[in-house]
């Protein structure tokens, strides 16, 4: 974890925390609305980093609205919940000590109609698919309720000056890809002030997981970031076996763990090519599409799908590995090694690739640290951050994961990290291999007590994906958040890109890539 200059005091401002069901270290605290922003303040400065922050309306339990802030600390995650009764609809913002908890708290007043004190009070996610008097999350509310489109102006943040105009980009774009819109208001070419609206591909699915059995949500966890299906699927199988105490068999969790390293290779090496692209280089895109192709190839004959919606399952996984891969699969490690170190080799000595790499898109270790930066993007720029080694859950805690940084914080940096990153992939892929344990692959799921709550947390490629859980009557959904680092990172971009050219817009945005799906939720 990233150095805390204090430790949390569990006798003091968080006295009444206790333990609260997840795969990590997990507490729960109880605050009023004092204790609301002390909370946040003593984490902030014992250097904490807020995670997630979403709502469920208890009303009709006499709870009111709860409001939940989830932190990253350096003894685990610690989850805030605050009440709010009696009709009150407002709680302290957090955008203060936490910035990234701006849109997050937008959202949240979009969905549930609970909202912070923050200045900003524009919508987020609602993009006039309903109305603003209409909060989908909150309990009389149905899943089809449906209204017509009432478009409506959305005042971007305006620059003024002599020689200042705006470029509107997207939020349809001019190839397969997510809608997003960025405003850029420059002088010439020059990037004075960006900002991004998103929200385009919400899905609604915080209500629909609410029309699913525990036992079924995992299906639809693994489908809201396609690109990181096995991380999404582990977080909410993680939260759903720690609110049911369901043991998964050891030889399950390393399998898990092949799975998740082999997205995490996929992810890097198909950004390590479009990266190439991007800088005008397409020798690279051809080549490291070719060895994304051959990993997917694997996947598909050694775990059953080319890409793994349905590997991850609550108690186990879908499939065993069979014993001929035990050998196989080292071989194709050891093949990709040279072929990635070759391309290491070309990309490190291509001037043409350097010069676009190198100084462009910079997130300085102190913005990083101020916004809250998650990942990949958190470790390019010093932050060394990385849940597979700061909460070790099985079969990492037996890895000793290496967490890759670099300084410089610019697009080389994040370019240096992913070929690392897939390096050291490869090498726990050799290790889980070499000590993966005989035995089951499932246990069946317990009964989940109605009413529990519960968190998982895995480290995807990305960065930490986190699941909250509420199990309802009968083994019934009654609440799940999903939240995906790209919320804390999307917001890095806008920082990224200043003093930068427009044109080099493309080539930063992708040494980020971040999730729209998994953000917008």
């Amino acid at each position: 974890m990233a150095e805390f200059n204090a430790t949390p005091d569990f006798s003091g401002a968080f006295a009444n925390a206790g333990a609260l069901p997840s795969n990590v270290p997990c507490r729960l605290i109880e605050t009023s609305r004092e204790q609301w922003l002390r909370v946040a303040e003593a984490l902030r400065a014992a250097e904490g980093m807020l995670l997630a922050l979403w709502g469920h309306d208890e009303r009709d339990g006499g709870q009111g609205f709860l409001v939940y802030a989830s932190y990253l600390t350096a003894q685990g995650l610690l989850v805030a919940r605050l009440c709010l009764r009696n009709g009150d609809e407002r709680f302290p913002s957090l955008a203060r000590l936490f910035p990234c908890a701006v849109r997050m708290e937008r959202a949240l007043h979009d969905l549930l109609g609970v909202a912070s004190d923050q200045d900003d009070e524009r919508g987020w996610l609602r993009h006039f698919g309903w109305p603003r008097e209409f909060f989908p999350l909150r309990g009389e509310n149905r899943l089809q309720t449906s209204f017509p489109p009432t478009p409506e102006p959305y005042p971007f943040v305006s620059v003024e000056g002599e020689g200042v105009h705006e470029i509107a980009v997207g939020p349809i774009h001019a190839g397969i890809i997510e809608p997003g819109h960025f405003r850029f208001s420059v002088v010439g070419e020059k990037v004075l002030r960006l900002e991004e609206r998103l929200g385009y591909t919400h899905k609604g699915a915080a209500k629909r997981f609410q029309t699913l059995s525990l036992a079924a949500g995992h299906r639809l966890a693994a489908r809201l970031c396609g690109d990181s299906s096995v991380a999404y699927a582990w977080a909410y199988c993680a939260a759903l076996e720690a609110l049911s105490a369901t043991v998964v068999p050891p030889r399950a969790l390393w399998l898990r763990a092949l799975a998740l390293e082999h997205e995490r290779l996929a992810n890097h090496l198909g950004d390590l090519g479009a990266l190439g692209n991007d800088a005008g280089f397409a020798v690279g895109l051809t080549q490291f599409s070719r060895l994304k192709e051959d990993l997917l190839r694997l996947n598909q004959a050694a775990l059953g799908a080319r890409y793994l919606f349905n590997f991850v399952q609550p108690g186990g996984v879908e499939c065993d590995l069979d014993p001929k891969w035990a050998t196989d699969l080292p071989r194709f490690y050891s093949h990709l090694d040279t072929e990635l170190e070759q391309m290491r080799s070309i990309y490190d000595e291509h001037a043409g690739l350097q010069d676009r790499f190198r100084g462009a898109g910079v997130l300085s270790t102190a913005t990083a640290r101020r916004l809250g930066a998650l990942g990949l993007a958190a470790r390019a720029s010093a932050i060394p951050l990385d849940l597979r080694v700061d909460y070790a859950i099985a079969p990492y805690d037996r890895m000793r994961t290496k967490i890759v940084t670099q300084d410089a914080g610019d697009v080389a940096a994040r370019v240096v990290v992913r070929f690392q990153e897939c390096l050291e992939a490869m090498r726990l892929c050799q290790r889980l291999l070499e000590q993966l344990p005989s035995g089951d692959i499932h246990s069946a799921p317990r009964v989940a007590p109605s009413g529990a709550l519960a968190t998982g947390i895995i480290e995807g490629w990305r960065g930490p994906v986190m699941v909250a859980l509420q199990a309802g009557p009968s083994q019934s959904i009654r609440h799940c958040h999903v939240h995906d680092p790209s919320w804390q990172n999307w917001p890095l971009l806008e920082y990224a890109i200043l003093g930068n050219i427009v044109p080099d817009f493309p080539l930063i945005n992708k040494s980020f890539n971040l999730a729209y799906s998994g953000q917008d939720g």
